[in-house]
C-alpha cells in the first residue's frame, strides 16, 4: 500500500468550512500521481507518446467532515487489474487516523492516436500488480 500526505487548504472548503466534495478527487489524483512516480517505471505515463490512462468512472464516499487545517494521510492501492484497465482505491484517514472518506478511479489504456483501448503495458502492468490487495 502507497501512502501520500496532504492537508486541507481554506480554497478546499466550502463556506462550511467542510471539504468541498470535488477537492476529495483532488486529493485522489494527486496521491495518484505520487503512487504512479512510486512505481519508478521507466516511461512516464503522464506524457507518454503511445498510450494514455484515463479516468472512465471515481466514485467516492464521505464518512467524517474533513475540515480547514485538517492533515490527511491517503492510502492508495490497486483494488482491481485488468489487461486494459486498473481501479485504484484511495483512503483518506484525519489526524487521529479515522476514516473520512474513501474513494475509487477507474483507469482504462488506450492509444493515444485514436483513443481506442488497449493492454496496459508490462511493465506497468506487472508494477501495478505488486499493489494488487482487495
Amino acid at each position: 500500500m502507497f501512502n501520500s500526505f496532504t492537508k486541507v487548504y481554506f480554497f478546499d472548503a466550502d463556506p462550511a468550512g467542510i471539504i468541498f466534495y470535488a477537492s476529495l478527487f483532488k486529493f485522489a489524483h494527486s496521491a495518484y500521481e505520487d503512487f504512479m512516480r512510486s512505481l519508478e517505471l521507466s516511461r512516464d505515463f503522464f506524457f507518454d507518446d503511445e498510450v494514455v490512462l484515463p479516468i472512465v468512472h471515481a466514485q467516492s464516499d464521505y464518512l467524517k467532515p474533513l475540515k480547514v487545517g485538517d492533515e490527511l494521510k491517503i492510502d492508495v492501492w490497486v483494488s482491481k487489474l485488468m489487461k486494459s484497465s486498473f481501479e485504484l482505491s484511495y483512503k483518506f484517514h484525519d489526524v487521529d487516523l479515522d476514516i473520512a472518506a474513501m474513494a475509487k478511479t477507474v483507469h482504462v489504456c488506450v492509444a493515444k492516436n485514436d483513443f481506442k483501448k488497449t493492454e496496459l503495458p508490462s511493465e506497468l502492468y506487472f508494477k501495478l500488480s505488486e499493489h494488487l490487495s482487495e
